[in-house]
């Protein structure tokens, strides 16, 4: 049976940047989130633009939330000295309202959960290098246990939200943790949920030297979390790597379900940065290409990942591919995507 294919939105942080002229630093530590303090109505519209699409899943601009961002975040004239965590509940309630305003109403809503890395600062997603505090499988999981409680105190939020996002994971020990919290928070520990690493560097591996296998183990293992993900993937990734990656996932999925270790294959999940060979730089917090670099010409975005699609799922193992865009592929990327996945009779929803 073909597989049945999903579209998922796009960069949200860096479709505001470009867009909508929304400058982010180190003074708004909540970074796109920031928007559910700041301004909700241009949040709102650049949603939108995703859910004009139409996409099929649209991520919750969550992504960075911590309690610590909402301390640090000055942009509420009634909460001048940061907010605090008992009001952080109606900021991710709203977060989640606005993305339902933004899709249609047969899409499902995604809460996006980004891992601690993307809330520190500088940000540390590319490296995976923590500090001390948090640089350990218990100590993670701790962390991201308070952070899923304020999600779960949001009202009604495991009927509204479809799916929830661990996303952007760079440690094998992040992708446990995160699994053990999510069974751990009673509200969300039902929704269907999917699992994705990145890899940034040019050797196919985690941003902290792990292999593609051993997080792919991590993802699946059932001994190892009672949560077990409906989807695992990539995201925030080059598209021109997805192959070579994919090749790691497939062949890993497959051990599994042969020993015993995975009951059945889960759907793949893939969201590609939009980017033309540049990489982001933590220091300048600029989108840069590498010194000596040139901007590659290469096929256009969305023709490289439908050729991605095309020959994941001619070799036949997924029974559900979401696919969609992460750092600057806006909501025209998307569209075109989308397009092309029908012109080319490879989206059959």
């Amino acid at each position: 049976m073909a597989p049945r294919i999903l579209i998922l939105d796009g960069g949200l942080g860096t479709s505001l940047e470009a867009k909508y002229g929304v400058t982010f630093s180190r003074a708004t530590p909540l970074w796109s989130s920031d928007l559910l303090v700041s301004s909700p109505a241009t949040l709102l519209a650049c949603q939108k633009d995703f859910g004009d699409v139409p996409v099929d899943i649209l991520l919750t601009a969550t992504y960075q939330v911590s309690v610590d961002g909402f301390a640090g975040t000055r942009s509420a004239p009634e909460f001048p000295d940061g907010i605090g965590a008992a009001s952080v509940p109606r900021f991710l309630d709203a977060a989640v309202a606005i993305a339902e305003e933004a899709t249609p109403a047969d899409a499902h809503v995604a809460l996006s959960c980004g891992p601690y890395g993307a809330c520190m600062i500088p940000g540390q997603e590319y490296s995976g290098k923590y500090d001390a505090a948090h640089d350990s499988a218990a100590a993670l999981e701790d962390w991201h246990r308070q952070r899923l409680r304020l999600f779960g105190a949001v009202a009604d939020v495991g009927s509204r939200v479809g799916y929830v996002a661990l996303e952007t994971i760079p440690r094998v020990d992040e992708i446990i943790a995160m699994r053990k919290a999510l069974a751990s928070t009673p509200e969300l520990a039902h929704l269907p949920f999917w699992t994705t690493c990145l890899s940034p560097g040019e050797d196919l591996k985690l941003p902290n030297g792990s292999s593609i296998e051993a997080a792919v183990e991590a993802m699946l293992d059932p001994a190892l979390s009672a949560s077990v993900p409906w989807g695992i993937g990539i995201n925030c990734t080059k598209v021109n790597k997805l192959d070579a990656l994919l090749r790691f996932f497939e062949g890993t999925v497959a051990r599994m379900v042969a020993d015993g270790r995975a009951s059945s294959w889960p759907a793949l999940v893939l969201y590609p940065d939009g980017t033309n060979g540049e990489v982001y730089n933590t220091t300048t917090q600029k989108w840069e290409l590498p010194d000596g670099a040139k901007a590659q010409d290469r096929a256009p975005w969305e023709a490289q990942l439908t050729e991605v699609v095309r020959a994941t799922k001619e070799r036949g193992k997924w029974p559900t591919i979401v696919v969609g865009g992460c750092c600057r592929a806006t909501s025209d990327d998307i569209a075109r995507l989308k397009n092309l996945l029908y012109t080319t009779r490879l989206h059959l929803k």
